[in-house]
């Protein structure tokens, strides 16, 4: 059988562009299927505009604080509309050069929806008309569609925001509700606190940042305490109601409250179900799609990568996973995509960033008696003179019997920078004497991590 294609990429995001341009950098005839804007969560509403977003935070955190420096400043302005502007400008730019780059590579892009017909087909669909635009045919197909937001299942959830909203807002409310205590909400929460908004977060469990090590977590409630995030912990939503013009939110100990907007941030899920998959009869592994080492799912032709799968949900973990499938299959290499030592970050102010095992996790899989922990606490110089104090926290897990560095943390400004980096450094086995005997870079905050001792 003849087939239009050697591949189609179903969904724009980071791993389905990094799978598509290299297979057709390997000679491949290869087509996109995308329904949204080329470029995915990472960079239409997700990582990117984020990250913008917190820049504008922290400026203006550090503008208020400065005056121990003479940088004195009477009143700053907040236009948010500005903002967002040109956080959907760059966005926009952004995807335009993923769009030419496909172009280059002579990458055929159907705009609309694709659902399976079988396990060589796919239907193109407007998403808005419904009309069936194309059929698109090929030898092996990859699912890369990436995932949603979680909504509540409660009576006037429609009322809240989703994390996606954030990107298509003009004005920020003066009071928000933010209902989570993972990355994306404890990220608005320190975003939305530090341009002025009145922010409260509901929590369910007792912790924030759940799966992350203790320390990083309880460093990160005091911070947001600190710079007056209200935080409400072992307590749920119940229900969402219009009035007078704002939403009342009644939780499940019977409190209420009354904000000008709600943010539901309480994870993501896999956007599989407008696709047809029961034409393709694929395994499943809980809510995500089942897939070998090789990304390969039960249909032996289909593939999926990227948060649709049960594996790190990160964008460099994507793209990872889309360029290993295309070196495999249209370059008959044999590789394997490395998830040892994946480096994690939050984007709070300040931020959190961490590789390898936390405390908890090495304790409970090397026992207790065979860890040590390195920690250091501290005020970084940047803050000498500024109003706010905020520290920050070094943490080396370390294995007593051979004396390797089983995980890094760090809780401070340019955490990410540092951990990127050490990251490298567990790949290859470090100990804490390698540590030890590495000359410190004076003054900086990074050589803490070299002259911990214990």
């Amino acid at each position: 059988m003849e087939f239009e294609f050697d591949l189609v990429v179903v969904g724009a995001g980071s791993g389905g562009l990094a799978a598509a341009k290299r297979a057709a950098s390997y000679g491949a005839k290869v087509a996109i299927i995308e329904v949204n804007k080329i470029g995915g969560t990472c960079v239409i509403r997700g990582c990117v505009p984020k990250k913008l977003m917190v820049y504008a935070a922290n400026n203006r955190k550090n503008m208020n604080s400065s005056e121990g420096y003479g940088l004195i400043a009477k009143e700053i302005a907040f236009n948010s509309n500005v903002l967002m502007n040109n956080v959907r400008e760059e966005v926009s730019r952004l995807s335009a050069l993923h769009a030419n780059s496909l172009k280059k590579l002579n990458i055929k892009v159907f705009e609309g929806l694709g659902r399976f017909l079988n396990q060589n087909t796919l239907e193109v669909v407007c998403p808005k008309t419904k009309n069936i635009l194309r059929k698109v045919s090929a030898k092996k197909v990859l699912i890369s569609v990436g995932g949603k937001p979680k909504k509540l299942n409660i009576p006037g959830t429609e009322l809240a925001w989703s994390s996606d909203d954030i990107f298509e807002l003009k004005y920020f409310p003066k009071k928000l509700l933010i209902i989570g205590g993972g990355y994306i909400a404890c990220e608005f929460a320190s975003i939305f606190k530090n341009l002025g908004t009145e922010v409260t977060q509901l929590i369910r469990g007792k912790k924030l940042l759940n799966g992350f090590d203790e320390d990083l977590s309880d460093c990160l409630e005091k911070s947001m305490t600190s710079i007056g995030i209200d935080l409400k912990f072992k307590n749920q939503l119940k229900s969402i109601k219009k009035l007078n013009g704002d939403l009342e939110s009644t939780l499940e100990s019977g409190g209420k409250f009354l904000t000008n907007n709600i943010l539901i941030a309480t994870g993501r899920e896999p956007a599989l179900k407008r696709l047809n998959l029961d034409k393709v009869d694929l395994k499943m592994d809980g809510v995500y799609l089942q897939v070998n080492e090789l990304n390969q799912t039960s249909n032996s032709n289909i593939f999926a990568i990227g948060d649709i799968i049960k594996k790190p949900n990160l964008t460099p973990v994507a793209i990872e996973q889309g360029r290993v499938f295309a070196d495999n299959y249209f370059a008959e290499r044999q590789r394997k995509v490395n998830y040892k030592n994946i480096p994690k970050a939050v984007f709070t102010i300040p931020e959190i960033s961490t590789v390898g095992l936390s405390e908890e996790e090495a304790k409970e899989i090397h026992s207790k008696e065979n860890i040590k922990i390195f920690k250091c606490s501290f005020t970084p110089m940047s803050n000498t003179f500024k109003k706010n104090k905020s520290k920050c926290m070094m943490k080396l897990v370390v294995n007593k019997k051979n004396d390797k560095i089983l995980g890094c943390h760090m809780f401070g400004e340019t955490a990410s920078e540092i951990i990127q980096m050490v990251s490298v450094s567990l790949n290859v086995g470090i100990t804490k004497k390698d540590f030890d005997t590495t000359m410190a870079l004076h003054p900086t905050i990074s050589e803490e991590f070299v002259t911990m001792y214990g």
